[in-house]
């Protein structure tokens, strides 16, 4: 099987009699797209989450973050998704239900793509405004910040210039681990929503007994969490001076 691998033979399927490097590189841009998309809505909510309630640290608007984030990783993707579907695709219709491709040309189509990106990204979301949080605080609490304030700064140019670059160090790294829970819960979450990726692909493997199909998909998760944190490696590497000694 490795020497078939290491020639990009992941062997043929068994119940659909086609080769499993072609299944998976039919479904693997759906895959990569969802996981992005949701890491991107992670971090968009997140870090001006997490630096507004570092800076406000004890007021009403850092408790109330506080309680909306816990109620994020409280809630489940097999929870948030069909309240998703029955709130905004059958009581309002304003997206559609399942799928990600309305004109049949392999494109996919941003409407379709939303509510499965949110039901994996409110999680992930919340744990990193946690965390975004917890590294603001640490760095607001040094002394070069001190010197920076009685220096004149603004306080925009002290949060933004100085703390947020160091506290990135330690959220970095939390986001390149992350990727891998992003893509085990793809598998939830492309099932809730038909979405055609990888993880659908999976669970229609081991419902059939396709044994070869579930190894080659199950590799090609694998070496893209390799892939990806070896880049988050590199990219600390690169946020973080010290380390290039």
């Amino acid at each position: 099987y490795w020497a078939g691998v290491f020639h990009g033979n992941f062997g043929v399927s068994i119940r659909l009699h086609e080769s499993v490097a072609r299944l998976i590189a039919s479904r693997y841009p759906f895959t990569i797209a969802l996981t992005f998309a949701a890491l991107a809505l992670a971090l968009v909510l997140s870090l001006p989450a997490g630096i507004f309630a570092a800076v406000r640290r004890g007021r009403m608007a850092d408790q109330t973050l506080s309680v909306v984030s816990l109620f994020g990783l409280s809630v489940p993707a097999i929870a948030l998704g069909p309240i998703l579907i029955l709130v905004f695709s059958i009581l309002l219709g304003w997206l559609p239900v399942s799928g990600a491709n309305s004109t049949g040309a392999g494109s996919i189509d941003w409407h379709y793509l939303i509510l499965p990106a949110i039901t994996m990204g409110t999680s992930l979301a919340a744990i990193l405004t946690r965390m975004v949080r917890t590294a603001m605080l640490e760095e607001l609490g040094q002394d070069y910040i001190r010197t920076a304030r009685a220096k004149g700064l603004s306080e925009t140019a002290v949060v933004c210039r100085h703390a947020l670059p160091n506290a990135l160090v330690p959220i970095v790294t939390i986001v390149g681990l992350q990727f891998g829970a992003l893509l085990a819960g793809a598998i939830v979450t492309e099932t809730i929503f038909s979405w055609p990726g990888i993880g659908r692909l999976v669970v229609s493997a081991i419902n059939n007994r396709d044994y070869a199909l579930v190894q080659g998909c199950l590799l090609a998760i694998g070496l893209t969490y390799v892939l990806v944190n070896l880049f988050t490696d590199l990219v600390y590497r690169w946020i973080n001076p010290r380390m290039r000694a």
